[in-house]
């Protein structure tokens, strides 16, 4: 995720534009993914158990998304202000799927509130999240290498909310190679990913905040 000063020290392209009346739209008509890309494939199906999911309240015009050779970041969203750029996902860091996933919960986080003054996302002030924020905060830690600026923000409501959503995609999509990718960063302890046995409550809050949020694609009704 790219901040807003990091934005205005760099020439960026400009951002999306808006148009019409905010409405509820399936996500995979929120976003422009690459077509020749080889990870074309891979990035749509991981749009796909998105889409499946839930829908999104916006006045967005598409978002695109593109690939690059950056071995410094699996992933970028890119904004300013309340308005994205882009989300860039890197084809270097072999699980492409979870690093687009955790960019588009960062961007779905930023659209659903963004304060201008505060600058604070959804996810960590929203009542609809709060009983997600309840629930991942009984969590274990999970170890991360590097400094306590770094720790802290990979502690945040932003990057845990984004670190849960693609985990919770991932885990809910049904799809083969989605639930491959999730297990082989699993069995490598990834500080980026939870082990099963732990994850199945914090997964259903997950689901639970866009049926609070009426955003939900799910077929089956949730309890609380």
């Amino acid at each position: 995720m790219t901040k807003d000063s990091d934005v205005a020290r760099r020439r960026y392209p400009d951002c999306v534009a808006r148009w019409g009346r905010p409405r509820i739209r399936p996500l995979d008509e929120l976003l422009t993914l690459p077509t020749r890309s080889p990870l074309a494939d891979e990035l749509s199906r991981a749009l796909a158990a998105a889409t499946r999911m839930h829908m999104l309240k916006s006045d967005l015009v598409r978002v695109p998304v593109r690939v690059t050779a950056t071995t410094s970041e699996a992933g970028a969203y890119r904004y300013r202000r309340a308005n994205p750029i882009d989300i860039r996902v890197s084809n270097r860091s072999g699980h492409a799927a979870t690093g687009f996933l955790h960019e588009l919960a960062h961007f779905v986080d930023h659209q659903v509130h963004y304060d201008r003054r505060s600058r604070v996302w959804a996810s960590a002030i929203h009542p609809a999240f709060a009983q997600w924020r309840a629930t991942v905060a009984q969590l274990a830690p999970r170890p991360f290498p590097g400094g306590s600026h770094r720790k802290r923000y990979f502690e945040s409501a932003q990057e845990v909310w984004a670190r849960c959503y693609a985990q919770t995609v991932l885990l809910r999509s049904g799809d083969p190679l989605l639930l491959a990718q999730l297990g082989e960063l699993q069995r490598r302890d990834e500080p980026h990913v939870w082990p099963s046995h732990a994850f199945d409550a914090v997964a259903l809050q997950v689901e639970l905040v866009f049926e609070r949020l009426a955003l939900t694609q799910l077929e089956l009704p949730l309890a609380a």
